[in-house]
């Protein structure tokens, strides 16, 4: 089986961010030949994880889906010298928290309704397929929004409902980038509270509305990422992809479109492209929407 973390890519989209990227190999799996959220729900679609630094401080966003690709990140960072790091989670899921254990002498932060949710799933998060045991849960709590300095550089982390309630997303407000997590994804968003769609809208307008020059998701075509992330077409195309969602109980045919079909006015924005690896998500979107 792939050795965890052999093919993690370091990339540098912008000054002061570096990016841990890894996933999107055609034919590779990176724990287990069965289903599994490691391999089908981070590995097969990618995933990146950043750290904000600038001269001996770090700030790094989501701890990535293993505690070897954690432990990769501190060692990048220990070799740019970086001697203080604190850590901001996203959200509670697990390709996000999986490596909280090798930051564990670090302060963490998390929004309050991230850490409630790590409670509310302990068990499911450390009785996975691959366990996060020990789940090491934050230190430092917020609400809203929480302003921040690495070094010299100034980061407003911001509540955000989309995806999952607890969003949380990294707004440098000088450069305008926007390190986004699960809010966005390229091609479609991973629908996870089917039940709160029209409440992930509002708040993708309201992130619509910030000053966003470029947009750096946790999963994205890693060309992109590296190459400076996204535009903010992103987040337009995510809405219509979740406006056409809402539709579906009115529209029962929209059940039987492929994703290519389902969500072309979304690709006709130009910020999206298609990856196939993703079908599988947008099948199980639509089932999500009509039992919900």
């Amino acid at each position: 089986m792939h050795q965890l973390g052999s093919t993690l890519r370091i990339i540098r989209p912008a000054p002061h961010i570096i990016g841990f990227y890894d996933g999107r190999i055609d034919g590779v799996r990176a724990h287990s030949a069965v289903e599994n959220w490691l391999d089908d729900g981070a590995f097969a679609l990618g995933i990146c994880s950043y750290a904000i630094v600038d001269g001996g401080e770090a700030l790094v966003y989501d701890t990535h889906m293993s505690l070897a690709h954690a432990a990769l990140i501190r060692d990048t960072l220990a070799a740019e010298g970086v001697t203080s790091i604190r850590v901001v989670l996203s959200h509670w899921h697990t390709d996000h928290v999986a490596g909280n254990a090798v930051f564990q002498d670090c302060p963490i932060i998390a929004n309050r309704l991230t850490a409630a949710a790590m409670l509310d799933h302990r068990a499911e998060l450390e009785d996975g397929d691959p366990p996060i045991k020990p789940l090491i849960m934050p230190t430092e709590l917020f609400d809203g929004t929480l302003d921040l300095r690495v070094g010299s550089v100034r980061v407003s982390l911001r509540q955000a409902d989309i995806h999952s309630e607890d969003g949380t997303v990294l707004f440098l407000p000088e450069t305008g980038m926007l390190l986004a997590g699960d809010t966005v994804e390229d091609p479609i968003t991973y629908v996870s509270e089917p039940s709160r769609l029209r409440e992930h809208l509002a708040d993708l307008a309201r992130m619509a509305s910030w000053p966003i020059t470029r947009i750096l998701p946790s999963h994205g075509d890693p060309e992109i990422l590296e190459s400076g992330g996204y535009g903010p077409a992103l987040i337009d195309a995510t809405r219509l992809y979740v406006e056409k969602l809402l539709r579906v109980g009115d529209e029962p045919a929209l059940v039987d479109f492929d994703m290519r079909r389902f969500a072309a006015d979304a690709f006709a924005t130009g910020g999206i492209r298609y990856f196939g690896a993703y079908e599988p998500v947008h099948r199980r979107n639509l089932e999500a929407v009509t039992a919900a």
